[in-house]
């Protein structure tokens, strides 16, 4: 058996598959849509971390705490029966 001849143009196919600048160019759209991803998610982390442990009982302890949460549940009861009016 004889071994293929490598000619000119498949050592640069190979380099071409080889070259950084040649596979971002193959891949654009695929590490634009994975950058967008991590954007957004960056952002829907920082408004959930930031905004959705807010609690206003936190520093209370015993009885106070309970009377905290209960004035709690009481507000968010009325919002509801507002809603539904």
């Amino acid at each position: 058996m004889s071994s293929p001849r490598r000619s000119p143009s498949f050592r640069r196919q190979k380099d071409e598959l080889g070259s950084w600048s040649t596979l971002v160019n193959r891949h654009r759209f695929l590490l634009v849509a994975l950058c967008l991803l991590v954007i957004l998610c960056t952002v829907y982390l920082y408004f959930a971390i930031t905004l959705g442990a807010v609690d206003s009982c936190s520093g209370l302890s015993g009885d106070a705490k309970a009377l905290c949460q209960m004035e709690h549940v009481k507000d968010s009861l009325a919002r509801r029966k507002f809603k539904l009016r």
